[in-house]
């Protein structure tokens, strides 16, 4: 995303985030800012409504999603993710064996759930020790690099749970 979409939707900079509170916000941004608001303005006017309400729907998107909201955040503080952000060694492995469990339980709904809920927790445990990164009143370039890992480690889970969910059907 090319502009900052804590800015374009008038929110703090914060990863904890009330959802109500942004999809209100969102809600009412849309209302107001609605093309249809400027069918009998000039052409440029139109134009440059649609384009607010395009980049209010897609700041809105990246903020209501915990993974994408904490990767706006590190582009705002200028550490963006690249596509080649890995995780340590340990958490490679972990994931590795978590995908080998995953195989194992094919056709085990329970044991699926079971895995899920595990990395469901392990989520819940990044998305806590954003909060406390993001939120807090100072973010030096050591809360950056521990932010940075967990949101690579929130990626890695999220895409197992995405295999869970295919594997349970």
């Amino acid at each position: 995303m090319a502009s900052d979409p804590f800015e374009v939707l008038g929110v703090p900079r914060r990863f904890g985030l009330d959802g109500a509170a942004l999809a209100q916000r969102h809600r009412d941004l849309s209302r107001a800012l609605h093309p249809d608001r400027f069918g009998d303005a000039a052409p440029t006017e139109r134009r440059a409504a649609i384009e607010r309400a395009m980049a209010i729907n897609e700041s809105f998107r990246a903020l209501r999603d915990p993974l994408t909201r904490a990767e706006a955040l590190l582009a705002v503080h200028g550490a963006a993710l690249d596509e080649r952000a890995r995780p340590d060694p340990a958490m490679l492995m972990e994931v590795m064996e978590l995908r080998e469990d995953l195989e194992a339980a094919r056709g085990d709904a329970p044991r699926i759930e079971s895995l899920r809920d595990a990395v469901a927790r392990r989520v819940a445990a990044e998305e806590s020790a954003l909060v406390a990164l993001f939120d807090a009143d100072t973010l030096d370039g050591a809360a950056l690099a521990k932010a940075r890992a967990s949101v690579v480690r929130m990626k890695y889970f999220r895409r197992f749970g995405d295999e869970a969910d295919a594997l349970a059907g």
